[in-house]
């Protein structure tokens, strides 16, 4: 999540003018309300940490407060939309709080919100800007009168020090902040792949397979019916029924294959995905190492399940691409898998036409994003007439 541009148009503060423009005396009401807003909420600083801390031994104290930091939230939340009206500092506003439901129960909730790291700045906020107040109240008012020439350039350097501190002290988190965002995205993205995924099933079964054994039962009905007057045209559609259930059968390990391969579970990835580029249109060399720091093998040294499913997954899609997209010129390809620390990286290669592209709703934009969901990442090297190089990254969880 961005954060503190002090102006639509760059973050530069306004130039200095010695005639006063609307931005100066927008920057001088600023400066005389400070006193009258900062008496405030310093007073309400101090009686918040002081009761709550007061009460802390109760079971008051901890509730008192985690609603006293909420409550110094909202106030935060007055402070930047003065700031953005009287100075032009556009700050975005934290993230809120989720409440007991969406954090788990009260204890979760109550954790969370007393440390809460905006609430606990605006607090500090507050009870720095008493002092600051005072200071900017009596020089901008007695300036009006005694330092006029220079008051623009007075007041832009108060103003100045006040934008800085509403970007410090009121801005989002912004490693916490740009996390949940894409904790929030990522979610998303899983929750749409696994409804496509579920999709792709249902019309896989409901085409192939399921229309097939329709038929099947069909025929078997009809043969069963002619068993007695036509004997030899019973058993011509038994043939038939015998050759629509050999294909149903191929359809369905096609499915489950597709899902999750038998192989993948029982050899790992060197054999699974062995078997992926036998089924390449193109000759296909695979290389898997997965020995871990400490030189295990790699029977021992295997990813979590579902890293390891994700991987083939890659491989398999990355490959179709190469059947499909890398042309009639295209000799040969190759898949690299290895470990490199915390990470499990892909190599997928090959000297067909290239060109591909990871964006504008592709394929490899759609794999992009299922690595971003799980903190991977896709890059795609694709010069025209120079053959394509995809290298995927994923983080390594260790099986079990």
């Amino acid at each position: 999540m961005t954060t503190s541009h002090a102006f639509p148009d760059n973050d530069r503060p306004p130039p200095v003018r010695a005639v006063f423009s609307a931005v100066t005396w927008k920057e001088i009401a600023h400066l005389v309300t400070n006193l009258p807003v900062a008496i405030v909420g310093f007073v309400y600083a101090v009686v918040m940490v002081s009761t709550a801390g007061g009460l802390s031994v109760t079971a008051i104290g901890l509730p008192l407060l985690a609603c006293g930091l909420f409550l110094s939230r909202q106030w935060g939340r007055l402070d930047r939309a003065r700031a953005r009206l009287l100075l032009g500092v556009r700050v975005e506003e934290p993230t809120p709080i989720p409440g007991p439901r969406r954090a788990g129960g009260f204890f979760p909730w109550l954790w969370t919100s007393i440390k809460d790291p905006v609430g606990w700045r605006t607090v500090l906020y507050q009870l720095i800007r008493l002092p600051w107040g005072v200071l900017t109240f009596t020089v901008a008012l007695t300036g009006l009168f005694v330092l006029w020439p220079v008051l623009p350039y007075v007041v832009r350097l108060l103003a100045n020090a006040d934008r800085a501190m509403v970007r410090g002290l009121l801005s989002p988190s912004d490693d916490l902040e740009r996390r949940i965002a894409e904790l929030e995205s990522d979610r998303g993205v899983v929750v749409d792949t696994a409804a496509a995924d579920l999709r792709r099933i249902e019309r896989d079964l409901h085409d192939g397979a399921q229309a097939r054994l329709v038929a099947l039962a069909m025929g078997l009905g009809l043969a069963k019916e002619k068993l007695l007057e036509d004997p030899e045209g019973a058993a011509a559609m038994v043939d038939e029924a015998h050759g629509e259930v050999k294909l149903a059968l191929q359809e369905l390990r096609d499915l489950a294959r597709g899902i999750h391969p038998a192989v993948l579970t029982d050899r790992g990835l060197d054999a699974a995905l062995s078997s992926v580029a036998a089924r390449c249109v193109v000759p296909v060399k695979v290389a898997v190492d997965l020995a871990g720091p400490g030189g295990a093998g790699v029977a021992a040294g295997r990813p979590a399940e579902a890293i390891e499913g994700i991987a083939y997954f890659v491989v398999s899609e990355l490959l179709q691409n190469v059947s499909k997209h890398a042309g009639p010129g295209a000799r040969g390809a190759s898949v690299e898998v290895w470990r490199a620390g915390a990470r499990l990286m892909i190599r997928v290669s090959d000297d067909g036409r290239g060109g591909a592209r990871a964006s504008g709703g592709s394929g490899l934009a759609g794999l992009a994003e299922r690595l971003d969901a799980v903190d991977g990442v896709l890059v795609v090297d694709s010069p025209e007439g120079e053959g394509t190089v995809v290298t995927a990254e994923l983080p390594w969880r260790d099986r079990g």
